[in-house]
């Protein structure tokens, strides 16, 4: 193995002897067209050349200068192009010039004749041009006879990640990897398995019109968001498309099989790097303990099932009303592991008996994933809505409390801060009905809230993929909406370490989710990712906003006092208790109403009343607009 001393003497001399070699081609061919002409003009009757030698050291010492000074070495003949071309004519045009200078303060420019500076320009051109384009061809002719169907990959990025894609590719006939595109300036000229480093990746557009590739492949697993940014864009002004090689982390981590090119993941673009967790603190807690997950089958739920499966849960019961979701997740954690206690409960969470069930067994920690989350549809279904999301809530709540379960974790959103919807508000009921049913009861109550996740049921990454598959439009409601994000990983993870944060009951967990991202400027990304330009191959269109929708979430509400935790990415709310609320009695009407056919106004007067601050006329409202009609005294009594 050689050591990392014998790697850098290796690179420094794989980049140096092509460059020492080229340059000496230059240098001889100088010195031979200098001779050439010279000769010529002899046969021709010019005098004899007595300060021939000191002719061709001034020749090829102001040749070599210019040569290098136009930047003629800092190409390579594999790619030799149109701009070489124009670097050596601008090249021989300086050179001659200098010549003629060096001759003249010398005092031996009246020895030297016309025939041979006139010519000498175009001659040079010649004697240097026909050997880069011979070569070329020569590599292109050899390169399609070895593999005339392999794809011509441009990778961007020069690191560990292109070397193992070059190690994987090497004995793949499908690709091949013509050349490597880096913005560390000493790695220029470089070769990596011998594949030669072109230059900066601003060049991607210029470079990618002179090596004609295929794919562009991005090999830069550490580039932040702001990055990735930058490289999807440089590579949308290419026209082609680009994937991206998997993360070493993930390859370590046993997910793919094989390096297989993908498409680049639309979280790279969330404007912030992901946030990073100690799975180690939640699983911890996990570990060895029974734990019931509601809502099983969905997104989020199937995930948190897998993360306590693989944190060696003793007892995982899911709870899920859907068969087919139920289905599929119990069978992927019965095949992934095997030696886990897997208890299926095809059941609804509001039914009190199925509830008892569950937790008959004792039950160290329950997840609540289960709600309608569908803002558009909620507005039009608020029985349901109340149901699911506030009664069934209770209903688990109560069902915890009676069986002494440890910890309860209520899976909100940010929508119930301010809200202006009834997804929004019946999810800041839900929390009121937690505090009500479990505070001060022995166990613990967690809230964590959500932004939109990403690639979840119903969020809009799916359905701008589907839109993107059918040729467009890709539908946005509005052109100033934005949201704040993050991924079903970083999801699952802030549920599992806040078990592990200290916080006083009911406390309110929230990830900093960094900006708000324009759903406009996710539209058109997603576009780029797919190799479409917006707005040309695939067109943009504005719906206006949905009924519920607003347009701009907030992550805070000031009384709610959130101060970091020891995750500096994580934040903890004190719980807003309901001032001069009846919980119990709220919630006993509601179970009136909800038995009620025809209850519709008296379940929104309920709803309106439970919270004060839900305020749907507020839709198009601004940030700082929600938070200073959530603190006016009319609305904190």
């Amino acid at each position: 193995m050689k050591s990392p001393r014998d790697k850098i003497s290796y690179r420094q001399t794989g980049f140096l002897l092509p460059r020492v070699l080229i340059v000496l081609h230059d240098l001889f061919m100088i010195a031979l067209l200098w001779i050439g002409l010279r000769w010529l003009a002899a046969r021709a009757g010019a005098p004899p050349a007595p300060s021939l030698p000191a002719e061709l050291l001034i020749a090829i010492f102001a040749q070599g200068l210019v040569l290098r000074f136009v930047g003629l070495y800092q190409g390579l003949w594999r790619f030799a192009s149109v701009p070489d071309l124009a670097n050596l004519v601008r090249g021989a045009l300086l050179g001659v010039l200098l010549i003629v200078t060096l001759l003249f303060l010398g005092g031996l420019l009246p020895e030297v004749p016309r025939r041979v500076l006139l010519p000498y320009p175009v001659a040079l051109v010649v004697l240097l041009g026909v050997p880069r384009l011979l070569y070329r061809l020569w590599k292109d002719w050899r390169l399609a006879h070895e593999n005339p169907d392999a794809k011509r990959l441009l990778v961007l990025g020069a690191g560990r990640a292109a070397d193992a894609l070059l190690r994987d590719l090497s004995g793949d006939g499908r690709y091949s990897v013509i050349g490597l595109l880096d913005d560390n300036p000493a790695l220029k000229g470089a070769r990596v398995r011998g594949v030669p480093v072109l230059g900066p990746i601003g060049d991607l557009p210029y470079l990618a019109q002179e090596t004609a590739p295929n794919l562009l492949v991005i090999a830069m697993p550490s580039a932040s968001a702001a990055e990735m940014q930058r490289v999807v864009e440089l590579c949308d002004e290419t026209g082609l498309p680009f994937r991206a090689a998997p993360r070493i982390a993930d390859m370590l981590a046993g997910k793919p099989q094989r390096l297989e090119l993908s498409e680049v993941r639309i979280e790279d673009l969330l404007g912030r790097p992901p946030v990073k967790f100690d799975t180690a603190l939640g699983a911890l807690l996990v570990q060895g303990k029974r734990v019931l997950v509601t809502g099983g089958g969905g997104s989020i739920g199937s995930e948190l099932v897998r993360q306590c499966a693989a944190a060696g849960a003793a007892e995982l019961v899911v709870m899920e009303r859907a068969e087919m979701a139920l289905g599929g997740i119990v069978e992927e954690i019965a095949r992934e592991f095997p030696g886990l206690r897997l208890v299926p409960m095809l059941a609804d969470c509001g039914d009190p008996v199925a509830c008892r069930i569950a937790l008959a067994g004792g039950i160290d920690f329950v997840f609540h994933a289960a709600a309608c989350k569908q803002v558009p549809l909620l507005e039009g279904q608020l029985r349901e809505a109340l149901r699911n999301n506030v009664a069934a809530t209770a209903v688990v709540a109560r069902a915890c409390r009676e069986a002494g379960v440890g910890h309860f974790v209520l899976i909100s959103t940010d929508k119930a801060i301010c809200p202006v919807n009834v997804l929004g508000a019946s999810k800041r009921f839900a929390e009121l009905a937690c505090q009500a049913e479990l505070g001060g009861n022995g166990g613990r109550l967690s809230i964590v809230r959500f932004g939109n996740v990403l690639d979840s049921a119903g969020s809009v990454v799916p359905l701008f993929r589907q839109q993107i598959a059918e040729g467009g439009p890709v539908t946005v409601t509005h052109p100033e909406v934005t949201r704040y994000f993050m991924t079903i990983p970083e999801a699952c993870q802030l549920i599992l370490h806040s078990l592990a944060l200290p916080g006083e009951d009911g406390a309110v967990f929230a990830l900093d989710m960094g900006r708000p991202v324009p759903i406009r400027e996710l539209a058109e990304q997603m576009i780029r990712l797919s190799g479409k330009r917006p707005g040309i191959d695939i067109e943009v269109s504005y719906t206006g906003l949905r009924p519920g929708e607003k347009l701009h979430e907030i992550l805070f509400h000031p009384e709610e006092r959130y101060q970091r935790t020891r995750h500096p990415r994580i934040f903890q709310a004190r719980p807003r208790q309901a001032v001069g609320q009846d919980l119990g009695g709220l919630l006993a009407r509601l179970e009136r109403l909800l038995a009620e056919p025809g209850s519709q106004e008296g379940l929104q007067a309920l709803l309106r009343e439970a919270v004060p601050d839900y305020r749907p006329e507020q839709a198009d409202a601004s940030p700082e607009e929600l938070l200073a009609d959530a603190t006016h005294p009319a609305m904190t009594k």
